[in-house]
């Protein structure tokens, strides 16, 4: 588990090497796999994101695309401009409302740009900087970036999940991604990576790529995991994402066990006592639960 802190604007910052952060899921969006529609509207989306902050959410993470694959329906791609129309105004009103690290989840320059001027502190990218300009917007921006590693694009990246060594193959991948990202100008501890759970990776994939991170810690940046709510844990149990919860607190405990720095989750009160819980037993650093706020 790297060691280091992320220093954000007003004094603010996120640790790493300690407590697992948690980072909580906004879906401004009508098609996300889970929540798809819930928090399109502006106003629901920021009482969402002060809710997941008081809940215990380190970091609010605001996506204005959908990135689910073609399991959950047909995929329309969003343009920059009606994805910051989503993401912008959302992020200015939790920044004039909140203290809560601010992450923006996008693979367009465009949007990054617009949404880290808004009040975003960070980009999560799952793309990997796969826009040419994301890398010099994140650095113009002094901002931190999370990497994540995906096969293809989301109509294509499930139509082959066969690897010869996945571990390898991945923690090969967000190197050389971390490497393009300090070459744009991103200060080197001001990355972390993040395996892609779901992105391109069968069940057992998936399932060994949990068990593994601490191949990917060993690269020297944070480790960001999203597995919430997923199809490897619901499918082959014969269940929906709507059903998941238990599996997917499974999955946060024992990405906590193996090594997670931080995970990102949609049920972010129920994930704080299930990674203090884990956390405790397996030595690793707790995460202190929430107070509930009136």
């Amino acid at each position: 588990m790297p060691e280091g802190r992320w220093d954000l604007d007003g004094g603010r910052s996120l640790a790493f090497g300690g407590p697992v952060l948690i980072m909580g899921i906004v879906n401004a969006t009508p098609d996300s796999f889970y929540d798809g529609g819930r928090f399109l509207d502006p106003g629901a989306a920021v009482a969402r994101g002060l809710e997941l902050e008081a809940e215990g959410a380190d970091i609010v993470d605001v996506g204005g695309e959908s990135t689910r694959p073609p399991l959950y329906g047909e995929i329309h791609a969003v343009p920059a401009a009606e994805e910051a129309r989503r993401v912008v105004p959302v992020i200015a009103a939790l920044r004039r409302q909140s203290q809560v690290a601010i992450s923006v989840d996008t693979t367009k320059a465009e949007v990054a740009a617009r949404a880290l001027d808004a009040g975003a502190d960070m980009v999560n990218d799952v793309s990997a900087l796969g826009d040419p300009d994301m890398g010099r917007s994140v650095a113009a921006a002094g901002a931190p970036c999370i990497l994540m590693h995906r096969r293809g694009t989301p109509a294509t990246m499930q139509l082959d999940t066969q690897y010869d060594d996945l571990v390898g193959e991945v923690a090969t991948f967000l190197q050389e991604r971390a490497a393009a990202a300090v070459a744009a100008g991103i200060a080197a501890d001001r990355v972390a990576v993040d395996p892609g759970v779901g992105f391109g990776k069968s069940v057992a994939g998936n399932n060994a790529l949990v068990r593994n991170l601490a191949a990917f810690g060993s690269l020297g940046w944070p480790v960001f995991v999203g597995a919430s709510r997923k199809s490897f844990i619901w499918k082959p149990l014969g269940l929906t994402a709507q059903e998941a919860l238990e599996g997917s607190l499974a999955a946060a405990a024992l990405a906590v066990a193996y090594g997670a720095d931080a995970v990102r989750v949609h049920d972010v009160a129920a994930t704080v006592r299930a990674v203090r819980v884990a956390a405790a037993i397996a030595g690793a650093p707790t995460k202190r639960a929430a107070v509930p706020q009136p």
